[in-house]
């Protein structure tokens, strides 16, 4: 079940250059956007995986960066912002899912009526089936995701989509890394039960 919901490894990213971080704490312009532009993606897919709906991702990226562009003054030039990033994304995600608002809405909505969606044919390869199979099977582990309860959906998206190490994760859910392992472990048992009927 591991492989089924864990994302290709992607390739670290590289480090941010040093006039970008300093430029951060002056609060320049450039600097920020260059920030934005490096880290949007990564920040994004965590809200869009942690919360399943792209306008409540959207919003959360949203008070990501305000509070970025609020702390940036106090950044350490010397330290990556990547994690605090991730962090305070999480923190925020934790907060909608506390919201009665947003369980509502997560029992009412579903994940395919984001009409935004569709694949993306590259030139060559994969032919259209490939890539109509591929979204509806992210589709299906997506849905099965959101069923989760939101502790153990949290590890998930951090370690097989962030592709973070339990040690990484234990800081920002604030729990050991041992607890971290066990939640993980428990997490990919209930997703395999959820998918075990629905993926072809």
């Amino acid at each position: 079940m591991a492989e089924a919901s864990r994302a290709p490894d992607k390739p670290q990213a590289p480090p941010l250059p040093a006039w970008v971080l300093t430029g951060v704490r002056r609060g320049d312009p450039e600097a920020l956007a260059a920030l934005f532009e490096a880290c949007f993606d990564d920040i994004y897919g965590l809200a869009m995986h942690l919360m399943g709906h792209r306008s409540q991702a959207e919003d959360i990226v949203q008070e990501v960066f305000l509070r970025l562009h609020k702390a940036a003054g106090t950044l350490d030039p010397a330290r990556d912002p990547r994690p605090w990033l991730r962090t305070v994304t999480a923190n925020l995600c934790r907060d909608q899912w506390r919201s009665f608002g947003a369980k509502v809405a997560r029992k009412s909505e579903s994940v395919d009526q984001d009409q935004e969606k569709g694949p993306v044919l590259t030139n060559g390869t994969p032919g259209p089936d490939d890539v109509l199979a591929q979204q509806q099977s992210a589709e299906l582990v997506q849905a099965a995701l959101l069923k989760l309860p939101d502790k153990l959906r949290e590890v998930v998206v951090l370690r097989d989509y962030q592709d973070l190490s339990h040690e990484e994760i234990a800081e920002i859910v604030g729990a050991s890394p041992v607890a971290v392992r066990k939640r993980y472990s428990r997490a990919l048992d209930a997703l395999g039960q959820l998918l075990q009927d629905v993926m072809p």
